[in-house]
C-alpha cells in the first residue's frame, strides 16, 4: 500500500493462532483460552488500508504472548528456573497475572496445567516480542519521516460488563491518552467528538487510560501522539460463542468512518505546526 496518512494503526491482541504445543501445555479448552482475544479487532479496523494508513495485526494470540507489556514483566511463580535479573517481576500487571508470559486469561482462569522453562518464555519474547515491537517502532519512525508527525491508535476490545467507576454506566468506546501524556489534547477530544456523533456512549481514560504502547510510543513534543481505543464487544460479538452478531458490519462501517474523520481532522484542522509542537 500507499500511505498517504499519518496514522498508523495496531492490533497487538487479536491474534487467533493458537500453537498446538501451546494448546497442549494449557488446562484450558479450546473456547475459553480465546477469553481475552480483542476478538476480531483486526477486521474492524481493516479498512484503514484504503485509507491510505498502514494496520499491524499480530497473529499469535496474547494469551501466549503479550506485547502490551513491557519485555520482561515476568511472574516467577509460573517458572521452572530462575529469571534473569533484568525481569520485571513486581508489577501489578505481573501480579494480577498478566504480564508479558500472562498466567490467567480473562475470569482469573490459569492457562497453564504446569510451570513453563524459563528458556521458552524468554525465547517467546526474543523470536515474537522484539521483531512485534522493532516493526511497529519502524511504521511509526517512517511515518515520522515522512509527515513530519506520527499518530498511532492502539485498537483493543473489552468486555460488554464494564462498567464506569462511579455508577452503571456501560460505555460503548473508552478512548485512552495516559490522562494527557500520550498525545495533544486536540486528538484526544476529536476522537470523543467524532464517536460521540456516530451515537456511540464514549468516556476518556477510565477504566482504561492505555497500556504499554500507548505510553511506551506518545511522545507529543516530538510530534508522536498515541491513542488507545477500547470497543465494547457487546457491539459486535457473542462472547458466549466468540461469533459475530448482526452488529459487526455497522460497526466496521463507524470505525471507518471514524478514521478518516480523523484524518481529515489532523489534515484540516491542526495542521503540521500544532501537532508536532504540542
Amino acid at each position: 500500500m500507499q500511505q498517504t496518512e499519518p496514522f498508523v494503526f495496531n492490533s497487538p491482541h487479536s491474534g487467533r493462532v493458537y500453537p498446538d504445543a501451546f494448546l497442549a501445555m494449557s488446562r484450558l479448552d479450546r473456547t475459553s483460552i480465546r477469553r481475552s482475544e480483542d476478538h476480531y479487532v483486526d477486521e474492524l479496523f481493516a479498512g484503514v488500508i484504503q485509507l491510505g494508513a498502514p494496520l499491524l495485526a499480530a497473529q499469535f494470540p496474547r494469551a501466549w504472548l503479550d506485547v502490551n507489556r513491557e519485555p520482561y514483566e515476568l511472574d516467577p511463580r509460573m517458572f521452572d528456573g530462575t529469571l534473569p535479573s533484568f525481569a520485571n517481576i513486581g508489577s501489578m500487571r505481573v501480579a494480577g497475572g498478566l504480564g508479558t508470559i500472562p498466567r490467567l486469561v480473562a475470569e482469573n482462569m490459569d492457562i497453564y496445567r504446569g510451570r513453563l522453562s524459563v528458556e521458552e518464555g524468554l525465547s517467546r519474547i526474543e523470536r515474537v516480542y522484539r521483531p512485534y515491537h522493532a516493526t511497529l517502532r519502524r511504521m511509526i519512525a517512517q511515518t515520522h519521516v515522512q509527515f513530519g508527525k506520527a499518530i498511532l491508535i492502539d485498537c483493543h476490545s473489552m468486555p460488554a460488563n464494564i462498567r464506569v467507576a462511579g455508577g452503571n454506566r456501560r460505555p460503548d468506546m473508552i478512548i485512552g491518552d495516559r490522562y494527557g501524556v500520550s498525545a495533544a489534547h486536540d486528538l484526544s477530544h476529536a476522537a470523543v467528538s467524532i464517536l460521540s456523533s456516530l451515537g456511540y456512549n464514549v468516556v476518556r481514560n477510565k477504566p482504561y487510560a492505555g497500556g504499554f504502547i500507548t505510553e511506551h510510543y506518545g511522545r507529543p513534543a516530538r510530534g508522536l501522539h498515541a491513542l488507545q481505543i477500547e470497543i465494547n464487544r457487546g457491539l459486535y460479538v457473542n462472547e458466549d460463542t466468540l461469533e459475530k452478531t448482526a452488529g459487526f458490519d455497522l460497526l466496521k462501517a463507524d470505525l471507518g468512518e471514524f478514521a478518516g474523520e480523523m484524518m481529515a481532522h489532523v489534515r484540516e484542522d491542526l495542521g503540521d505546526d500544532r501537532l508536532a509542537a504540542e
